[in-house]
């Protein structure tokens, strides 16, 4: 990740009674649990599953 954005992104609200869609989309980002915090490089894709759960997340540049 030598020289390449990332962004920083957080769960902030609880995966309980979500679509799956999103449920797998948090989990692609690569977060487990509430509050857990992951560096994930910024690319179309990670900013597209950033975009369709934004609701549930808290998103640092």
């Amino acid at each position: 990740m030598a020289g390449e954005k990332t962004i920083k992104v957080t769960l902030t609200k609880s995966l309980i009674g979500r679509l799956k869609t999103h449920k797998d989309c948090v989990a692609g980002l690569g977060i487990r649990k509430m509050w857990q915090t992951v560096e994930v490089i910024d690319t179309p894709a990670t900013r597209g599953m950033i975009n369709k759960v934004s609701y549930l997340l808290k998103v640092e540049d």
